[in-house]
């Protein structure tokens, strides 16, 4: 069964731009919650669970699975993943990706136009969900958001970065203004 990463930095590493009390319980109540009801509906799934993770949602709708446990599959396998993902983009110092980087500036014209693009996106995304930066199944980036725990895997492409636009992850700090937070964020992205 799958377990809960260990942050690679303490609560408060992130601050100002994250703060401490936010951090601990994004990380030790909500991405818990989705990795312990992920474990517990693939308990009635043996076949499944010697699978990765990433490999679960990329087969997702081929699981031989009830539609209820495929739903809470995407629901709760997604959760967990795509926290995963987020702990991992961030860091309190830059480890920049200059072939990233490179191809960012390629695609997008260049580094501040494409977090523009993908900060407007995050910003205006309706409800809750995730803002990605992708490979999608041409080998190309491409940035998009997903609803709810909704994971790029299940769509075939792989995952860079992302940012969770859930209000659990900005709403003790900043309230309603994601903006403030998706404009705050860009200071602790690990790769760009």
């Amino acid at each position: 069964m799958f377990e809960l990463r260990k942050l690679n930095y303490s609560y408060d590493a992130l601050e100002p731009h994250l703060d401490a009390k936010t951090m601990e319980i994004h990380y030790s109540k909500h991405h818990q919650a989705y990795l312990d009801n992920f474990n517990k509906v693939l308990e009635n799934y043996p076949e499944i669970q010697g699978k990765s993770a990433e490999d679960i949602l990329r087969e997702l709708n081929n699981l031989k699975v009830s539609d209820s446990d495929r739903s809470k599959i995407r629901n709760h396998g997604g959760g967990y993943l795509n926290h995963n993902i987020f702990w991992a983009s961030m860091s309190p110092e830059k480890q920049i990706d200059a072939e990233l980087v490179k191809e960012i500036e390629e695609i997008f014209v260049s580094l501040e136009s494409f977090k523009e693009l993908f900060g407007n996106i995050a910003k205006t995304h309706f409800g809750a969900g995730w803002a990605w930066l992708v490979r999608n199944t041409e080998g190309k980036l491409e940035v998009y958001s997903l609803p709810n725990q909704d994971s790029p895997y299940t769509l075939g492409h792989e995952p860079i970065l992302n940012l969770d636009i859930w209000e659990h992850a900005y709403y003790l700090k900043y309230k309603n203004k994601r903006a403030d937070f998706v404009d705050a964020w860009w200071n602790v992205v690990t790769v760009i």
